[in-house]
C-alpha cells in the first residue's frame, strides 16, 4: 500500500491579511510565520515526512513565490512542489492538482497552516485505513466530534486520509471547499472513523490572527 502526502498551501489568505491590517501588522502569509524556529508551513511539512508515507506533494497557488523565499530548506529530493494553473480555484482543485501528480494508493491529504498535528496522529491515520477491512471505501480523519466509527458527516475536514482515485473521482470538475464533498462521500457509505487527536492543539486551524496567537501560546 503506497501513500503520498499531499499538502495544500495554496490559499487566498483573506482572513489572516483581513486581521493583520486591522492590528496594524505587517502583512504576511500565515504559512510563512514564524513557529518553533521554523516556518508554519515547514513545520508542517516536517511533521508529513516524518509519517509513514511514500512521498510528499505541496500545492501551491496564491502567493507561491512568497512562500517558496520564505522556505529556508529546499526539500530537495524529498518535497514535490506543484502549481495550479489558476490561483483563483477552491480547495478540491488544489487538493486534486495534488492528488493528480501523485500514483500512489492513498493520501494523506493536510492544510500547510497543520502544523500542530504531530507525526504520531499521521500515523495513527494510516495505521487505520491499513487495518480496514475494506481499506477503498473508507476515510481516517482526525476526529472533530466523536472518536472511532462515525455516525455523521457533521465536522469534517482535513487531514484525513482516503484512497487517491476513488477521492479524485469526487474532486474532479469540483471547485469547492472539502465539506459537502466529504459529506458525499460519507452518504455514498463510506466508512469514516475519527481518531483522537494527541493534544488540544492538534484541532486547531490557523485561519484569524487569534489563532496564530493560540498557537505560540
Amino acid at each position: 500500500m503506497s501513500i503520498s502526502t499531499i499538502i495544500t498551501a495554496a490559499g487566498k489568505n483573506s482572513r489572516m491579511r483581513k486581521d493583520q491590517i486591522s492590528r496594524n501588522l505587517v502583512l504576511k502569509n500565515k504559512l510563512i510565520l514564524p513557529f518553533n524556529n521554523k516556518t508554519v508551513l515547514e513545520t508542517t511539512i516536517d511533521n508529513a515526512l516524518s509519517a509513514n508515507t511514500d512521498e510528499c506533494i505541496v500545492v501551491l497557488g496564491h502567493y507561491a513565490s512568497e512562500i517558496m523565499d520564505a522556505i529556508s530548506d529546499n526539500y530537495d529530493g524529498s518535497v514535490k512542489f506543484v502549481k495550479n494553473n489558476s490561483v483563483d480555484v477552491g480547495l478540491s482543485t488544489s487538493l486534486f492538482n495534488g492528488l493528480s501528480n501523485s500514483n500512489s494508493d492513498y493520501a494523506l491529504c493536510i492544510t500547510g497552516d497543520q502544523p500542530t498535528v504531530s507525526t504520531e496522529t499521521f500515523n495513527r491515520m494510516i495505521e487505520t485505513i491499513q487495518n480496514s477491512e475494506n481499506p477503498e471505501k473508507t476515510i481516517s480523519i482526525l476526529r472533530r466530534r466523536k472518536t472511532g466509527l462515525l455516525d455523521t458527516a457533521e465536522g469534517l475536514g482535513m487531514p484525513f486520509v482516503a484512497h487517491r482515485k476513488n477521492l479524485m473521482g469526487y474532486l474532479e470538475n469540483e471547485d469547492d471547499n472539502l465539506n459537502p464533498i466529504l459529506r458525499k462521500i460519507f452518504a455514498d457509505g463510506y466508512v469514516f472513523y475519527g481518531i483522537k487527536e494527541k493534544n488540544e492543539k492538534e484541532l486547531l486551524n490557523i485561519n484569524h490572527y487569534e489563532d496564530y496567537l493560540n498557537l505560540l501560546d
